[in-house]
């Protein structure tokens, strides 16, 4: 237990990064003056990012080997210090002088944004390929529901913050085009906690030497194998892999109108307002980060409660389950015009979130032999990046046709996500036979 708290432990400060990032993204570029019918374009990079970086990473991670730091561990070393940098450039892109709306205040936190979804990719990545690496089968379930649970924790103290900030006395509002500084601190704050948890993971787990590693997972070390391209293993993916990501076509697609446009719906829903320096907005986004906090928490106690103690052999089940409870947060937030009603809403929603992930993976996970895990698990996180891309590019076709409506954008990512209800039937059911089968390949 000792040794899944330290491997999973360590994304609490990861998933800081994507809070923060994921929180107040929206409100950071249409504080700056991003058009709103235009915020895909912005919200395009960070998942283009992921899916360059995390099947390279998982690739050449499978290939790296260090006495001291063993294989996934040196990306993270790499990755934490340069994600804690651009925490700190990014709320700054509307801080110098650039002027409102200015192209050159866009492009920076275009930039900034692209950076830190990169290194924060090289941060997360070894978290994940450590639990195929070295947890059993038995205890897989649990330490997927660990790492989202913890992540879901991180991203609880990230998203309190603004509003935490704001109540003891921090500025939650700034001249045009520039971000306040209760945003502001808020990402220092949360670039030195994933600094201080990376370092506690990086000193605190030991990875399998070579030798070892090819013994769990029963690999012939005598035999000398190639080692295959990105595109020969997405070819030879496990059914699974298949299966998993047309559901995650619907489930990701409903996130990232979420992520996108959750704060401008929460304004014109609850504060009447639009204008991105005035006040309500501000209060927006801070409540939007409180409620952000209420869907990890309700995450975090579903984790903890309910998946971590499920059936191995129930995945799809959950799924489903998880899928339907998101579909009615995402539909409850249309029609929701009081702040402190919008809370039921993002507890369906964190329970949603936290189960997507933790049965996706480990339905995933279960169908691999130890071989080229890392790569496998990079090109497995395309599937939930492409939909992000899918999402922001319709976007741009969708939101006029819908009145340039964020509440209205909230509602499709309900229909989304009804969607990936149904979809889940494409799933084979898990059982003992075929995820021995899955490792006889």
């Amino acid at each position: 237990m000792k040794t899944i708290f330290a491997m999973t432990f360590g994304f609490f400060g990861v998933n800081m990064a994507f809070s923060l990032q994921s929180s107040q993204m929206g409100r950071i570029f249409q504080t700056i003056g991003a058009n709103p019918t235009k915020l895909g374009f912005f919200f395009i990079l960070p998942p283009l990012a992921g899916m360059i970086v995390q099947p390279l990473v998982g690739k050449y991670s499978d290939l790296t080997w260090s006495q001291r730091y063993g294989r996934r561990m040196p990306y993270l070393i790499i990755g934490a210090p340069i994600a804690a940098l651009v925490m700190i450039l990014l709320p700054n892109a509307g801080s110098f002088g650039f002027g409102y709306a200015s192209l050159a205040a866009l492009l920076f936190g275009a930039i900034a944004i692209l950076f830190m979804d990169l290194s924060s990719n090289v941060c997360m990545q070894p978290f994940k390929m450590i639990i195929g690496d070295m947890v059993n089968e038995d205890q897989k379930d649990l330490a997927w529901s660990w790492q989202q649970s913890f992540s879901n924790l991180g991203g609880v103290v990230a998203t309190v913050f603004p509003f935490f900030l704001t109540m003891i006395g921090v500025a939650n509002v700034a001249k045009q085009g520039e971000v306040p500084l209760s945003v502001k601190l808020s990402f220092y704050i949360g670039a030195a906690i994933l600094l201080v948890t990376s370092i506690y993971t990086i000193m605190s787990v030991k990875e399998y030497d070579p030798e070892t590693y090819a013994r769990y997972h029963q690999i012939d070390t005598k035999k000398h194998e190639h080692k295959p391209s990105l595109w020969t293993l997405l070819k030879k993916a496990p059914r699974s892999f298949w299966e998993v990501s047309v559901v995650q076509l619907f489930d990701w697609f409903a996130f990232q109108y979420l992520w996108t446009y959750a704060t401008g719906a929460i304004a014109q829903n609850v504060w009447n307002t639009s204008d991105t320096a005035s006040a309500g907005y501000q209060a927006a986004g801070n409540w939007y980060g409180i409620l952000t906090c209420v869907q990890s928490l309700a995450a975090v106690i579903w984790g903890f409660v309910v998946l971590s103690k499920t059936n191995p052999y129930k995945r799809k089940f959950w799924f489903r389950v998880g899928l339907l409870a998101g579909a009615a947060g995402f539909i409850g937030v249309f029609f929701t015009h009081d702040q402190y009603l919008l809370i039921l809403p993002f507890c369906l929603i964190g329970i949603s979130y936290l189960t997507m992930q933790t049965e996706a993976f480990s339905i995933f996970t279960s169908s691999l032999d130890g071989k080229n895990e890392g790569a496998y698990m990079g090109l497995f996180n395309c599937g939930i990046c492409l939909p992000q891309i899918i999402a922001s590019v319709a976007s741009f076709a969708i939101f006029p046709l819908i009145g340039k409506s964020m509440p209205g954008m909230i509602l499709v990512a309900g229909i989304a996500m009804l969607l990936g209800v149904f979809a889940v039937a494409v799933i084979k059911e898990d059982t003992p036979q075929r995820n021995l089968a899955n490792k006889d390949k």
